[in-house]
């Protein structure tokens, strides 16, 4: 928990410096300009769409009507809302993480070496297919949200997965190498996720919600450096100690 907090801090006191509110706010903008789009144009027609689906049709047969329009409304209203996020994500993740990713490692952590692939195609594909993967899944999970509980819960554990995914693999792309990064994602797995977990909570703030791409852009790229940094100083040591060992026996 206290990489999370460490990683959260930093990135609110990155938000400090002028240069990367532009970047903050770009993502968030063009989200908000389709979440209106889609509340004045299609949550009408989705929720009419969704009520004629089962299980809610299920509902309306046994008399429910009320719970079956009202599954709908909720599910449509998440469905805007995760279409808003997903643009927002993939704006945040494919363009502005980069330029993020360079300002951060050279003000923050000058001493990290570029030991990774500085890709931005393999970048783009990652993003592209955790969100192909987070629709199948926020898809085929849909029916359970009118389960008591799981309709709060499948959400965020599903935006927490696609934003730990997606950001948690960019902010370390360029600097770990292939061997780092599944060491790094064996020894910090529980933790990537639980900082998804508190942004994914952060995003179902109506529109303040649409900032919590490029924020978790900056939360991933600090928690992250900074477990590459002290993993490769805990290697350091291990060397120095073991050429100390060499030399006392010889």
């Amino acid at each position: 928990m206290t990489e999370i907090v460490l990683s959260l801090g930093r990135s609110l006191r990155t938000l400090g410096r002028g240069r990367v509110w532009l970047l903050f706010f770009g993502p968030a903008l063009v989200a908000l300009v389709v979440w209106i789009g889609l509340m004045t144009f299609a949550l009408e027609g989705l929720i009419g769409i969704l009520v004629e689906q089962p299980p809610l049709t299920w509902l309306a047969s046994w008399g429910a009507a009320w719970l079956a329009k009202l599954g709908a409304v909720l599910a449509g209203w998440l469905l805007v809302l995760a279409a808003a996020f997903v643009t927002a994500m993939l704006l945040a993740a494919i363009f502005v993480m980069p330029l993020l990713l360079d300002h951060v490692a050279l003000a923050d952590y000058p001493e990290l070496a570029r030991a990774g692939k500085d890709s931005l195609l393999a970048g783009a594909w990652n993003s592209i297919a955790a969100v192909l993967l987070y629709a199948v899944g926020w898809l085929l999970t849909l029916p359970l949200w009118l389960l008591p509980g799981l309709g709060l819960l499948l959400p965020i554990l599903w935006m927490a997965w696609l934003t730990r995914r997606t950001f948690a693999y960019d902010a370390l792309t360029v600097h770990a190498t292939d061997q780092e990064w599944r060491v790094l994602r064996r020894q910090h797995g529980l933790p990537l996720l639980l900082l998804g977990v508190v942004l994914a909570l952060l995003a179902h703030i109506p529109v303040l919600g649409l900032l919590t791409p490029t924020l978790a852009a900056l939360a991933y790229t600090h928690f992250c450096l900074e477990a590459l940094r002290r993993l490769r100083q805990g290697a350091l040591v291990t060397v120095i100690d073991e050429q100390a060992v060499l030399e006392k026996v010889k």
